[in-house]
Parts: C-alpha cells; sequence; structure tokens
C-alpha cells in the first residue's frame, strides 16, 4: 500500500449549501502536499473530515488503507490546526506529555520523546513555563512538537509557520523535509504560495468546495506557461513595446518581457536584437509563481 490518504467523492453538506463537493484525490507516502484554496473553499471541513472529527456525507476516506475515524486516526494523524489548541494554564513540558499520552504513548516513553523533542529545537530554557507566558513564536514550536511526537503517518499542518521568526520557520522546515524523508506524508495548508512553492510537491487547489488543479508543483508552472520570456541586458529602455515580432513590456531599464507573435521564432528576435545594439546577459522562459496562478484559476472559476 504506497497510498497514505485516499479521498473517494467526498461531500459535506450544510443546509442548502456544500462545503465539499465530490472531491478525489490520492497522496503516495512521503509527499509533501500542498491543500490550497481562498477563504471558505472547504479546506477546513476536509481537514476535519480526513482526522475524523467530522463524517464525510457522501463517499469515503482512507488514512493507510484504514476508513477514517476520529478513534484510530489518533495513532495515525498529526493534526495541527490553524485555531492553537493548547492548554494556556499548563506548563510547556507536562502539556507535551499529556498530548502524547492521548496519543497512545505510555508515560515514560512520551516523557523520553518530549526530552528528544524539546533537546532539539532548543525549548529546554521555558519547559516550565506556562504557555500563557511564552510567545506566539514559542507556543507555535511546541504545538508542532505535539503534533509529531507520536510519529504519525499523516502530519496535517495548517499555518505551520505563523508567528516564526525566520531563524525558527527555518528549523521547522528543515524539520518537515526530515520527516518526510522518514516517510511521513505531510499536508501543507498555508495562504503563503512562496512557501508551498519551496516545500511541496504535489497540489490540490480547492474553490467552492472543489478542486480546480490537482497536480505536481512543477508540472502546474509548466502548464500555465504563456510563452512568454524576459531578457535581460543593456539598452533595454530603447525597445518598443511591440513591432511585428513581438509585444512586451519593459520591467526595468535592463529587463524586458515579451511574448513572440504567432509564427515567429526565438532566432528572429534575437537577430533583431543584435541589430539594435542590444547587448543581452540572459533570456529564459517567464515561468509563472504558483500565486498567479492561484489567482488565475481562481478569478476564472469565480467569473
Amino acid at each position: 500500500m504506497s497510498k497514505a490518504l485516499e479521498v473517494k467523492e467526498v461531500s459535506k453538506l450544510y443546509k442548502d449549501y456544500f462545503a465539499v463537493n465530490q472531491l478525489s484525490f490520492d497522496i503516495e507516502r512521503g509527499t509533501i502536499f500542498g491543500l490550497l484554496g481562498p477563504n471558505g473553499a472547504g479546506k477546513t471541513t476536509l481537514l476535519r473530515m480526513i482526522t475524523g472529527i467530522l463524517i464525510p456525507d457522501h463517499g469515503e476516506i482512507y488514512v493507510q488503507g484504514q476508513k477514517t475515524d476520529l478513534v484510530s486516526n489518533a495513532r495515525f494523524i498529526g493534526y495541527m490546526p490553524e485555531e492553537r489548541g493548547l492548554y494556556k494554564k499548563m506548563k510547556a513540558e507536562e502539556q507535551a506529555i499529556y498530548l502524547a499520552q492521548l496519543k497512545g504513548l505510555p508515560y515514560n516513553l512520551a516523557k523520553e520523546k518530549v526530552k528528544y523533542w524539546f533537546d532539539k529545537l532548543d525549548m529546554n530554557s521555558w519547559r516550565d513555563k506556562k504557555v500563557e507566558e511564552v510567545s506566539k513564536g514559542m507556543g507555535q514550536k511546541l504545538q508542532f512538537v505535539c503534533t509529531v511526537i507520536h510519529e504519525p503517518v499523516l502530519i496535517i499542518l495548517d499555518e505551520p509557520f505563523s508567528g516564526l521568526d525566520p531563524l525558527n520557520a527555518d528549523i521547522i522546515k528543515n524539520e518537515i523535509y526530515d520527516l518526510a524523508e522518514k516517510g511521513a506524508t505531510v499536508i501543507f495548508s498555508t495562504h503563503r504560495m512562496e512557501q508551498v512553492e519551496e516545500i511541496c510537491e504535489q497540489i490540490v487547489l480547492m474553490n467552492k468546495g472543489k478542486i480546480i488543479l490537482n497536480d505536481t508543483v512543477v508540472n502546474a508552472k509548466k502548464d500555465f506557461q504563456k510563452g512568454a520570456y524576459i531578457i535581460k541586458g543593456e539598452r533595454l529602455e530603447y525597445l518598443p513595446p511591440e513591432n511585428e515580432l513581438y509585444s512586451g513590456e519593459k520591467l526595468t531599464n535592463k529587463e524586458f518581457k515579451f511574448c513572440l507573435k504567432e509564427g515567429k521564432k526565438t532566432k528572429e528576435l534575437l537577430a533583431y536584437l543584435s541589430n539594435q545594439d542590444i547587448e543581452l546577459s540572459s533570456l529564459a522562459l517567464d515561468t509563472p509563481t504558483l500565486n498567479e496562478i492561484f489567482i488565475e484559476l481562481v478569478k476564472g472559476d469565480n467569473s
């Protein structure tokens, strides 16, 4: 069984509104997976159904080949929600030990694993502080530890870098990579497209409860290329915005973006630029960002 998660024609209806509507996708083991969508797209409802907190009205969800339910999933899944669920009056260490025991770890093993993670993430200086006394970033690190401490096969991280400074965000990012390399599957949900582009291998983009994109990051960026190029060099500010070869725009005095007109070839453009005494330093395809793809697809779906 190579699939960590299987979502099969899953729907959730609230009165006359489908929060999730006939969703189907799979995630292979060891994948870092991005779940994307605008506010109200149905992401949180889907995540709650995966964990077993909510029951689908239609369809089925399997984790490790086993149909999802709240009790069984406690062993397999680590869920870090966007809304934090830590007890503010408990001390950090006892909080982590307590939640590890709820995930099925005996006390001595829970204590051993808490020590391992507190040492690894440099958390010992506030192990005896109450949760309400630590910073948002430190609370975020504690929440992460509580999510992964029982070594779940499926880890769900909803906005995991919220409140973290760049150094600690990088630490958590490296831990995510390490967990995936060891075989865990990570579902990463965020509004920060640049983080998804950097971290995730596969993505699903939701809108209005449905999937509007299900692909790898590499293929999505390739499929949404518009045939545009960006050239860099000297004297580009003198190029006209359009002629018989291309239509384009000046980005800076040393960068120019253009699209070749139908039937025209790159070598014709290079010959034209040479005749204009343009000194090129580079020419490359203009690859869209995930943020640009996200905006284009959601706007198109809403129109």
